[in-house]
């Protein structure tokens, strides 16, 4: 069989191999299957690739190094430094497209990017709830019911927030400027009477007005501009209403001896923005579905580079072993064409809700099946031996493959089935297996 004709056959099994990507496209969008089945689907892919990666790959890139007079360790050594390289650069570029968006293609991983950006977007607001007092009094894991009853509020170049006599009705808490308390008269209506101090970041007032009910002491006012967080008594007071625990703190922080107390300083900010932020694992489906849409718009090449980069890998060491039907790695080809399937089909069904119409998805689809013809390609061209460099870059590919099996497809079949993935995992492996021992004892 002449080069050309070998090349030509090695980019048709390419295209074969990620054509199931297609396949699961269209179960995604129009013929949903359980996602129980699914993740048994997947799972079983997984156990076939790490059978394929162990035997077809790492085994045989041994032997050929111990034919080249390399001893057992170091072969080993060798083989086990690829597989490491490749995980490592598979980990940090899918960490990277993931953060651009391309982690909305995948339940699981989408969860983990969701769940850091909600930290990532509250953890200021966390910390300047931790230094109000009267917040810090409640328990930490009310957080979740905190943080939506807080409103940002900008105030102008001297602007008057409140007068004396004015009812107390929010507590305040400053993120960004200054402001200044100032004795406020009938005399001095407009805010300039004389200052009694000057808050800045993080400072708090106006809390002890939710708890005793009186009118405001003092007038506040800004002279350049500030950023405020602002909680109303009527949320507060719904807060309390729905929770037990904060009614019971804020019932003992109204007595005379909590209130002592609490000027004492109360329990220890940062302890308590820590808990808070332990408290913030949850992401309710309002909270997911913005999310899902926001990471969604823009995120189309992060998706198509990630596709690129679950491919490329797997296809490169499928055309780096092809000298002939004789030696073909079926068993990296059946696991990659078996994982396709499920991933692309809850991948469609998560880019749908991300707001992606049909033929986007099969446009950003179809570039696995581009990638993996090209990258069978190269693995025929340029890695088709039995060299020590191609034992090497055959070893990197497999350290990509495995990291991806570990990173994205037993978590995501774990997330969708649960415990019972195990068995088909282990049946993926066993079957793999007896592919490849067919395979040598003929």
């Amino acid at each position: 069989m002449g080069h050309i004709t070998q090349l030509a056959m090695v980019v048709l099994i390419g295209l074969f191999t990620t054509s199931s990507s297609i396949l699961g496209a269209v179960i995604g969008l129009y013929a949903p299957l359980s996602r129980r089945i699914l993740a048994c689907i997947l799972a079983f892919a997984a156990g076939s690739l790490i059978s394929a990666l162990a035997i077809d790959l790492a085994f045989k890139g041994a032997m050929d190094l111990h034919h080249h007079g390399y001893k057992s360790f170091a072969a080993w050594e060798f083989v086990a430094s690829g597989f490491a390289l490749g995980a490592v650069i598979y980990y940090i570029t899918s960490l990277y497209l993931e953060r651009k968006g391309a982690a909305i293609k995948r339940p699981m991983r989408f969860k983990e990017y969701a769940l850091a950006l909600k930290h990532e977007k509250t953890k200021e607001l966390v910390g300047l709830l931790s230094q109000c007092d009267l917040l810090r009094h409640l328990p930490a894991d009310a957080i979740e019911h905190i943080l939506p009853k807080v409103r940002q509020r900008r105030l102008q170049s001297g602007e008057i927030l409140f007068h004396a006599g004015d009812p107390s009705n929010a507590l305040f808490i400053i993120a960004h400027g200054w402001v200044e308390v100032v004795a406020d008269s009938y005399d001095h209506a407009d805010g300039s009477g004389s200052s009694l101090a000057k808050l800045g970041p993080g400072s708090v007032f106006g809390e002890m007005g939710l708890i005793s009910g009186g009118d405001r002491t003092a007038t506040v006012r800004t002279a350049e501009g500030a950023d405020l967080l602002e909680i109303g008594l009527e949320d507060f007071n719904e807060l309390i209403a729905a929770d037990q625990q904060m009614a019971d703190a804020v019932q003992r922080l109204s007595h005379e001896r909590a209130i002592t107390n609490l000027s004492a300083g109360g329990a220890n900010p940062q302890t308590w923005a820590k808990l808070a932020m332990h408290n913030l694992e949850h992401i309710s489906h309002g909270e997911k579905d913005k999310m899902l849409r926001e990471a969604g718009q823009g995120a189309g090449m992060a998706i198509v580079l990630g596709n690129i980069l679950d491919t490329i890998p797997g296809c490169l060491v499928i055309g780096a072993s092809y000298n002939g039907f004789a030696n073909l790695s079926l068993t990296l080809m059946f696991g990659m064409f078996l994982g396709g399937i499920p991933e692309a089909a809850v991948s469609a069904a998560m880019l749908t809700k991300a707001g992606y119409k049909p033929k986007m998805i099969f446009a950003l689809w179809s570039t696995v099946l581009i990638a993996g013809m090209i990258a069978a390609a190269v693995g025929k061209e340029f890695i088709s031996s039995e060299s020590q460099i191609a034992v090497f870059f055959e070893a990197i590919a497999g350290g990509a493959v495995l990291a991806l099996v570990s990173h994205a497809m037993i978590p995501e079949a774990i997330h969708e089935g649960g415990s019972l993935v195990v068995l088909p995992t282990v049946a993926g492996f066993l079957f793999s297996l007896f592919l490849a021992m067919s395979a040598a004892f003929v």
